[in-house]
């Protein structure tokens, strides 16, 4: 009877997709990041300065995202121009104290101001269009990041 010998390589098998999984992961999470800053309009430059990536290695997860409120009116738009059509049907009215940048809302493509109580300056604005920097980054990186996710796995057990 001939001698078998058995190896069972499960564990380095396992350890080694999960290092390389998780090198893919940060790998395209840097990339998603770096994509979605070109894509985002600048005015005061908070918002695409802002956009940060983060991988979760115990749950192999990256995020990317911005702290910055403006990152969401990018994303979805704000007013008439809102992405699902949920957003307020009236225009609105900003103080022009309070607007950051030297981009001024607008009003139908104009800038409109209005006065208020005591003669206090507001700009009447219908909403932000929107510019989907996050949606546009994902749309361009995907493919890259399928085709890379092939290289690296198929160099497992070599």
């Amino acid at each position: 009877m001939a001698n078998v010998q058995f190896n069972d390589k499960n564990i380095q098998i396992k350890q080694e997709i999960n290092q390389k999984s998780l090198a893919w992961l940060e790998e395209i999470a840097s990339e998603l990041e770096a994509q979605v800053k070109r894509n985002t309009r600048t005015d005061t430059g908070n918002t695409k300065r802002d956009w940060q990536h983060y991988t979760d290695s115990e749950k192999g997860e990256a995020y990317i995202g911005n702290p910055d409120e403006n990152a969401v009116w990018e994303e979805f738009g704000t007013g008439e121009y809102a992405v699902n059509g949920d957003g307020r049907k009236t225009p609105w009215y900003v103080p022009v104290e309070k607007v950051l940048g030297h981009k001024k809302p607008t009003y139908n493509g104009k800038v409109e101001i209005v006065y208020g109580k005591n003669g206090v300056a507001y700009y009447k604005t219908d909403g932000k269009k929107p510019n989907r920097a996050l949606t546009k980054a994902f749309e361009t990186v995907k493919p890259k990041a399928l085709k890379r996710a092939e290289t690296i796995f198929k160099e497992l057990g070599k």
